[in-house]
C-alpha cells in the first residue's frame, strides 16, 4: 500500500496495522508521533508538504536493496579515505522545516563543515539516542520502487529542491534501460549534470548492469575523476 492522505481528516486506520491520529495535522505533530511508540517502526510514513506519504509495501531485492548497498558502497569508497563527512544509509528520518518535509531518503551524505555550521543537525532525544537528521544535507538519493514513482520524481523533486539540497541522486533500474541522475541545484529548479559528476564529491559515478555468477542482475558504481 502506498499513498497520499491529506492531513485534513478522522484518525485513519492503515491496513489495519496502525493508525495515524487525526492532530497529526502538521510537520511538528508528524514528527512527534513518528517518534513516538505509538508510531510503527516498519514501512515508510513521510510527510510531505502537508501530506503524509504510506508506503508498507516490502523492498525488492535486485531492484531496490542490491542497488542501495551498490551506490552505499561507492559512496563509501569515496568519502571515508578522504574524511570528507558522513554518509548515512537509509532508515534514518530527515526533516527540514523550510521545505515542510519529514522523510527517510534512500542515502544521505553531509559534509563535516556543514554538520560544524549547523545547516544539518543531530536531534537527539532522551531515552532514544539520534533517530531524527534536521536541516539541509549536502546530498540524497532515492531509488524508484514501483509505489515510488510519483513520490520520488514529483514530489521528493520539489521538496528536496526548496530545502536547498544541492544534489539529488534518482535512480531507476526497474527497465532494460538503467536511469541514474544527479541532479544539481539551481535557483529555477534542479538541472541534470550530464557526466554524473558530482561536485559535492568531486568524482564522476556511473552506474552499470552486470550479472552474477548465479545469473542474476548485479549493479555496480564506478567512481571516476
Amino acid at each position: 500500500m502506498s499513498g497520499v492522505i491529506a492531513t485534513s481528516r478522522r484518525s485513519i486506520i492503515v491496513q489495519g496495522e496502525f493508525s495515524i491520529p487525526a492532530w497529526v495535522d502538521d510537520l511538528a505533530s508528524f514528527r512527534l508521533w513518528r517518534l513516538s511508540d505509538d508510531a510503527p517502526t516498519q514501512g515508510e510514513i513521510s510527510y510531505l508538504g502537508s501530506d503524509l506519504w504510506v508506503d508498507l509495501s516490502m523492498e525488492e531485492f535486485l531492484t531496490h536493496n542490491q542497488v542501495k548497498a551498490a551506490f552505499d558502497f561507492a559512496i563509501m569508497s569515496v568519502v571515508i579515505p578522504a574524511s570528507l563527512g558522513r554518509y548515512v544509509p537509509d532508515r534514518m528520518l530527515l526533516t527540514n522545516e523550510m521545505a515542510d518535509l519529514s522523510t527517510e531518503p534512500d542515502g544521505l551524505f553531509a559534509t563535516w563543515e556543514t554538520f560544524r555550521s549547523q545547516r544539518l543537525r543531530l536531534v537527539e532525544r532522551p531515552g532514544q539516542g539520534i533517530m531524527e537528521l534536521e536541516g539541509t544535507p549536502d546530498l540524497v538519493i532515492e531509488v524508484i520502487s514501483k509505489t515510488s514513482v510519483r513520490k520520488d520524481t514529483v514530489l521528493l523533486r520539489d521538496l528536496y529542491w526548496k530545502a536547498q539540497i544541492a544534489e539529488y541522486w534518482l535512480i531507476n533500474v526497474r527497465e532494460e534501460r538503467l536511469a541514474f541522475e544527479i541532479l544539481q541545484w539551481t535557483p529555477a529548479g534542479y538541472v541534470a549534470n550530464a557526466s554524473n559528476s558530482s561536485a559535492v564529491l568531486g568524482k564522476r559515478f556511473e552506474l552499470r548492469r552486470q550479472l552474477d555468477p548465479l545469473g542474476h542482475a548485479q549493479f555496480v558504481v564506478d567512481v571516476s575523476v
